[in-house]
């Protein structure tokens, strides 16, 4: 199952040169920006605490500025059936245009399993909505396409039940955390991991939810390959 997920940019790889694991700040170029390809290893509390701080502001969003479950590598499956095969506990089997039969799921959200994938949803762990607010709002069509379809992280797409995905909406740790407690650390870290991979802020409420969860939590070192 493809559980692990990814955090923020920060201006320089010098200034988390204390933070980042020895490899990693040994390929670090003094005074070079971060950009995108770039990995680095940090621990996850650390990574909160370099992610910018600032009120969210949803003007303008609309879901149809994400363009997703597209066949990005022209295999004829789309991103939702990308992820479904690749999470599945037993691989579906899979027929012309890529439909998808048998085969059995995991959702970590609410701890259940499934046989049936039209039963699941495939979550934007850090929701659309979220994405714009923190950031997005000033990509390109392209950068909303690539981060709405992200295979590139195991952390940024998740298949779970379509109760939980719906219950959780486009809320924030905030106002919504995984009804299974023993997925909340997991939960707090990728999405920590996927807001400094995409280089998104957090809100002070969302920062401090993150916070008070991780500090419930063991240390946990993070490593994020930047996307922009």
């Amino acid at each position: 199952m493809r559980f692990t997920r990814t955090c923020l940019a920060v201006t320089t790889l010098t200034a988390l040169a204390a933070l980042l694991s020895p490899a990693a700040a040994a390929d670090a170029a003094p005074g070079r920006a971060a950009a995108p390809g770039d990995t680095v290893t940090l621990a996850v509390r650390d990574a909160l605490a370099s992610l910018p701080v600032q009120d969210e502001d949803r003007a303008g969003y609309v879901r149809t500025k994400f363009r997703h479950w597209v066949d990005a590598d022209k295999d004829g499956c789309n991103t939702r059936q990308e992820v479904l095969k690749a999470e599945a506990l037993e691989a579906p089997v899979q027929g012309p245009q890529c439909a998808l039969s048998g085969g059995s799921w995991y959702s970590p959200y609410d701890d259940v399993y499934f046989t049936d994938a039209r039963q699941l949803d495939i979550d934007h762990l850090v929701p659309l909505a979220e994405a714009w607010d923190s950031g997005a709002s000033a990509w390109s069509a392209q950068e909303r396409e690539a981060y709405a379809n992200d295979l590139g992280d195991d952390r940024a797409l998740i298949a779970v039940s379509a109760k939980s995905n719906r219950s959780k909406a486009d809320q924030d740790p905030s106002t919504w955390l995984p009804p299974f407690a023993g997925y909340r650390c997991q939960y707090a870290s990728d999405w920590v991991a996927d807001k400094v991979r995409w280089g998104l802020t957090v809100d002070p409420s969302e920062q401090a939810a993150l916070s008070e969860t991780l500090t419930r939590c063991p240390e946990e070192q993070i490593s994020v390959t930047r996307a922009r």
